[in-house]
């Protein structure tokens, strides 16, 4: 059918919302009807689910055996049975990858909303056997999808009220709904990573760029009136025919960029990086729907057809239902509420800028738009100071360090188009020209402290050094990716590649080992000090990560440095505890952990480093812990800080599970971290392709077992799946022998058990073995530059050190305070008055708050809390110049400040925490 006239709007007619009853199912065709007469023992009413839902006769089998099994587990039935016997379905189908229905269908079919409907699933694992591997991935990618797109309407429809006027006759409305649907239609044939929010985003601009462009103008707000004036000159009408007539190449559909850039000014979204997913993506989507040479409004059925049949053929949410607020899709009410207590602006009597909410857009918007902002505008080359050192060098560096970006560039442009979707490099290329302009940032930081450290300038070893570079850009493209949010950590990360960004995708991608990745880690946040907390713990939990598991695979040079150490190693006693009770403080920099691996004397040798004795029996304890003054060969660096660094995350992560589960019996965990820690010291095989958390599980259940403490595994990995950043695999599939694998409890007695039975049994004679030292946790390693900190004496006033000139009190943090930023115009001089009335007022404001017959009233100006109470440390009010005092206070104390910071807040331990 031809398309409709322009400017005529889009036609009224469309198909029917598919439901669960309507909607066909994805491949009905291929599975037999069920017979009613097979399922006569059934419930009738999940046969009629089953009915409803066209599964096949074995499908409905085995969902209703899952079902009769976790009915047998379950003390009392949760909710509805209805609802649970759909979990049961998809569970099954999922499993057996058969496409019955979508999600969308089964969602209605139980009257559920995707949140709940995630909840009921996870709640079918009560045996920790229930859902597989595979299972909790599809529910993983559910959620994550579920939120992109929530996130993505939630912005469509505000930004559609600043471009749209709403008509009496509902053309508009029709409008805005085919926009969406075609914006749904591209995402799914652009994309193979359809939760990626940024990209994403940038389509939806494009598709609202063609919309607006056909609209007419009483239709359009007056900004986007002026916006595309221009295209309704004669010029371009013709411009556009005469490329319609050019039969010799395909047709461009003519970009608007004063429209685009209008679009991505009021989204603050970078508009080179749009312009490129116009021409790249949404052009070729364009032309695979017929649409890229017409002027007209697509046509709203053919759009709707070309939909519902990518939908039925992905089993997945049917995005349409955002549009018309179904409740299968509608956000749990506690999301809503946050959201509306998010504040949008400053009260009305204070000066300032508007602070927006921030949605999960803004803030990936915002940290995209920073990251720019901080790397040189000219840095895809070496800067004069760079360039100097490469210079200095005995062998210079320039050309090898030229020829190894332009490989990798080419490797990780390809690598991420293919796991982003067709006609992505072109993204790859752009996040590795931003990679490329931190990476020599970042290096110029590095060799000006090195430089100021060791007064030397001549870094030729360093500089020559490949794994060196390649680390460095490896962490500088991992930084651009989880700014662009297409690399994190929910569920815990996966090593699986494919259309998955996350860490260790990276490492894989650039043929890094994990080992000599983590050397960098420290030094490039200490260099890179616009680094925000988010990224900086980004980067902690790729650390942790690498101390977990991934250093630990087979091929990683971390088990030849262990074997060296233990040839090498001559008898010594273990360090003191005192030596561990100390905060993990170092000298070591990057060039240190790649360049001078072994270096000479006892000094900084982890405490029961892999080099010392294993733990002799009890009987020869007073011996052992005898002085040893045999000579001793050089020790690794990054091998001693390794260590360090793994003994205090593996005993956070214990102690966080031992308040879990043996508060009552706090004398064990001293016990457990013992047999632990010696595990990690000497038995480091027992690493190898596997988790320290599962060292951990086996660990604590050895020692409740031989202390007749009632403890199970599957209390023990109940309670493990609350920890952090934690994934089922870890007790779920454990390597046995190779290539073979099962459960943690498999592990335990076939491998665990058997390798350290001896040392078990040890801690159950009446002479245990000494308890090993606890390491003190710190605060994470990695300040946080940018982190309010409290003046000395004062319970109520922060302050912060400057990020950069372009951050005004306006969009700093936190909003629900008053900001002063020194340095930096703060506006009206009145402002300093009603701070001080602020301070001020509070003993008063206490006052009142405490009184019962007083009324409470919102203050029009937040007071100077960090934890939403009163000030009430007894001061009294001192006139207008009490807050002037504490901003006087500041340049003189901030030195002690920086120590203080490393003193308190105790509870932050480790940043994976």
């Amino acid at each position: 059918m031809p398309p409709k006239k322009r400017h005529s709007g889009v036609t009224q007619s469309r198909e029917p919302k598919p439901d669960a009853d309507s909607a066909s199912s994805p491949d009905k065709q291929d599975s037999p009807e069920l017979s009613e007469k097979k399922h006569r023992e059934k419930d009738a009413k999940f046969v009629s689910l089953c009915k409803s839902l066209h599964v096949s006769d074995l499908v409905c089998d085995r969902a209703w055996a899952l079902w009769k099994t976790v009915q047998e587990s379950m003390d009392k039935v949760p909710g509805s049975q209805e609802r649970l016997w759909g979990a049961c379905l998809f569970v099954i189908v999922t499993d057996m990858d058969i496409g019955c229905f979508t999600v969308t269908q089964v969602l209605k079919a139980v009257s559920l909303n995707l949140k709940q409907f995630l909840v009921v699933v996870r709640q079918l694992d009560v045996n920790l056997d229930t859902i597989s591997t595979k299972v909790n991935s599809a529910l993983t990618r559910l959620e994550k999808k579920y939120d992109v797109m929530l996130a993505l309407y939630q912005r469509f429809e505000k930004t559609c009220k600043n471009i749209f006027v709403l008509t009496p006759d509902g053309k508009v409305r029709e409008t805005t709904r085919t926009c969406w649907t075609m914006f749904l239609l591209s995402k799914g044939r652009a994309l193979q990573m359809e939760d990626d929010l940024v990209i994403s985003f940038q389509l939806l601009l494009c598709t609202l760029e063609l919309f607006i462009k056909r609209c007419s103008p009483d239709q359009l707000q007056p900004l986007y009136q002026s916006a595309i004036s221009k295209v309704q000159t004669p010029s371009t009408r013709t411009s556009r025919r005469s490329l319609s007539k050019a039969k010799s190449r395909p047709v461009e559909p003519e970009v608007d960029a004063q429209l685009l850039e209008t679009l991505c000014k009021d989204n603050e979204c970078n508009i080179e990086e749009v312009k490129n997913v116009y021409q790249t993506s949404f052009m070729a989507f364009l032309e695979s729907v017929d649409l890229s040479k017409s002027t007209d409004f697509p046509q709203v059925n053919f759009i709707n057809q070309q939909y519902e049949e990518h939908y039925l053929k992905s089993r997945d949410i049917d995005g349409r239902l955002f549009f018309d607020g179904d409740e299968s899709v509608l956000p749990p009410k506690v999301e809503i509420s946050q959201v509306e207590r998010t504040p949008k602006k400053n009260q009305p009597d204070e000066d300032g800028p508007m602070i927006p909410p921030q949605t999960p857009i803004r803030a990936a918007m915002t940290s995209i738009k920073m990251l720019r902002g901080d790397l040189p505008p000219n840095g895809d080359q070496p800067s004069t100071a760079l360039a100097t050192y490469f210079k200095n060098c005995t062998v210079d560096p320039t050309q090898d360090v030229q020829k190894r970006l332009e490989t990798l560039g080419q490797v990780f442009s390809q690598k991420f188009g293919e796991a982003v979707g067709p006609r992505c490099v072109v993204y790859g290329r752009q996040r590795f020209a931003l990679g490329v302009r931190l990476y020599y940032k970042v290096m110029e930081a590095m060799l000006k402290s090195e430089e100021k450290r060791l007064s030397v300038q001549n870094f030729s070893k360093l500089l020559n050094d490949s794994t060196f570079h390649t680390s460095l850009l490896a962490c500088s493209l991992e930084v651009v990716m989880a700014t662009y949010e297409e690399s994190s950590f929910k569920n815990g990360g996966s090593d699986q590649t494919g259309t998955n960004l996350c860490f260790p995708w990276i490492l894989n991608v650039l043929s890094l080992p994990a080992f000599d990745f983590y050397k960098v880690i420290e030094s490039f946040i200490k260099a890179e000090q616009t680094l925000s907390k988010d990224i900086i713990k980004h980067l902690e939990t790729c650390e942790n990560l690498i101390m977990e598991r991934i250093a630990w695979r087979t091929d990683s040079p971390l088990f030849e440095l262990l074997k060296q150490e233990h040839a090498n190693a001559a008898p010594e006693p273990a360090e003191t505890p005192a030596s561990l009770n100390q905060p993990l403080q170092h000298n070591h920099t990057a060039a240190d952990l790649y360049l001078s691996p072994m270096r000479p004397g006892l000094r900084g040798l982890p405490p029961h480093s892999p080099a010392t004795p294993p733990q002799p029996p009890a009987a020869s304890q007073s011996t052992s812990q005898a002085p040893c003054q045999v000579p001793r060969l050089p020790k690794s660096n990054s091998l001693s800080l390794f260590y360090k660094k793994l003994y205090r995350l593996a005993y956070t992560r214990l102690k966080t599970l031992c308040s879990y589960l043996l508060s009552s019996n706090p004398e064990l965990e001293p016990i457990i971290w013992t047999l632990f820690q010696y595990t990690l010291q000497h038995e480091y095989e027992l690493m190898r392709d596997r988790h320290l958390d599962q060292l951990m599980m086996s660990a604590m259940y050895a020692i409740c077992k031989v202390k007749s403490v009632d403890l199970r595994f599957k209390s023990i990995v109940s309670s493990y799946k609350n920890l952090p950043n934690t994934n089922q695999e870890t007790f779920k599939n454990v390597l046995i022998t190779e290539g073979h694998y099962d459960s943690i409890i498999v592990f335990y007695n076939q491998v665990f058990m058997q390798k350290l039975k001896t040392n078990i049994l040890q801690h159950a004679s009446t002479r245990p073995p000494p308890l090993s030292p606890i390491p003190q946790i710190p605060r994470s390693p990695y300040k946080f530059p940018n982190s309010p900190l409290r003046v000395p004496g004062s319970n109520n006033v922060y302050i912060s050190p400057m990020k950069s000139s372009r951050m005004s009190p306006g969009i700093m943090t936190p909003r629900s305070r008053m900001l002063v930023s020194i340095g930096e115009s703060f506006g009206l001089g009145n402002r300093f008055q009603k701070i001080n009335q602020m301070v001020n007022s509070s003993e008063r404001s206490h006052k009142r708050t405490m009184d019962p017959g007083s009324t409470l009233k919102p203050l029009k100006r937040l007071r100077f809390d960090m934890d939403g109470q009163d000030e009430a440390d007894g001061s009294k009010p001192g006139g207008d110049s009490t807050l002037i005092q504490k901003l006087t206070e500041m340049s003189s104390t901030w030195s002690r400040m920086q120590e203080q910071k490393m003193k308190e807040d105790p509870e932050m331990g480790d940043g994976s925490q």
